[in-house]
């Protein structure tokens, strides 16, 4: 089973690239946590994917960890890769999006993969129903990790969270609600005034998919390729390739809830907080205190 880690965001409003930012007891990165999970419940390919400045220095420190065994691919995510036959002239700077991430991948991953945000901590549980999803006797393997929306939220700040609708256990749309905050006993999009219990499941970027998205991904982003004012400064999106793969009908995403806490670091603020729940869940036995026998 192949891990796929997106580690080429920029950290804009966290004042540096969290990715990197050394949280663990021993200064471990976010993304060590989750390598660790993922290989606890039998995934033995790991990929990263970040920016082309970071490749070397991620692969001589991800290699000197990882035990025997563990596959190790690390790529980097450039704004040059883009389909054959296409091209674009508009200046562009930041990264094409998560969807793109993924696609960075396509020449390394062969079937199902779980793909998840490197500065995120999702738990140990989180890996192991991503593992029984891409153990199902299905052909196609889709699927989400969710987390309840109330044990998402920053107290620095609001945050952009996509809430799920499901049905029977299946996925049938993700909104994307981008100024979610806490106001008293509720929980409102300031965007739009939508009001949430804080007991819808939500989508936090942890997902399972099976090779056949590259295709999809490919399509997706020719078309974005087309129109000059996306080019600029949007981006493509994994979970709107993946709604549109659903609005076709050309997947079943299996929703499991990860049964874990989720933490994250949107802001410089949330780093004290980062730090205290990784030393107390290694003082607790949750993790040892060296990941990685150095």
């Amino acid at each position: 089973m192949t891990l796929l880690l997106m580690a080429a965001g920029n950290g804009s409003r966290y004042g540096k690239l969290k990715q990197f930012d050394a949280l663990g007891p021993k200064a471990e990165f976010l993304m060590e946590f989750s390598i660790f999970d993922a290989i606890k419940y039998g995934f033995t390919h790991i990929v990263a994917v970040t920016k082309k400045d970071k490749v070397n220095f991620l692969q001589e420190y991800l290699v000197k960890r990882l035990p025997t065994g563990i596959k190790l691919d690390v790529l980097a995510q450039e704004i040059s890769d883009v389909p054959k036959g296409t091209s674009y002239t508009t200046e562009r700077i930041k990264p094409w999006g998560t969807a793109h991430a993924v696609w960075t991948a396509r020449n390394v991953i062969n079937g199902a993969f779980a793909v998840l945000n490197a500065d995120d901590f999702y738990g140990s549980l989180a890996f192991k129903n991503a593992a029984k999803i891409m153990q199902a006797s299905t052909k196609y393997k889709f699927g989400l990790i969710s987390y309840t929306l109330k044990d998402t939220l920053s107290t620095n700040g609001s945050v952009s969270r996509g809430v799920c609708n499901i049905k029977n256990g299946v996925l049938t749309n993700v909104a994307e609600h981008l100024k979610l905050e806490k106001q008293g006993k509720k929980i409102v999009d300031t965007n739009t005034g939508i009001e949430f219990t804080g007991n819808e499941e939500v989508s936090m970027n942890f997902w399972v998919c099976d090779a056949s998205i590259f295709t999809t991904i490919e399509e997706d982003f020719k078309l974005f390729l087309q129109d000059e004012e996306k080019i600029k400064s949007s981006e493509v999106f994994l979970p709107s390739v993946l709604q549109k793969m659903i609005n076709k009908q050309n997947v079943e995403i299996t929703v499991l809830n990860s049964e874990s806490n989720w933490f994250g670091i949107t802001y410089a603020e949330d780093r004290d907080i980062a730090v205290f729940k990784l030393a107390e869940m290694t003082n607790t036995g949750e993790y040892p205190l060296n990941l990685w026998n150095l």
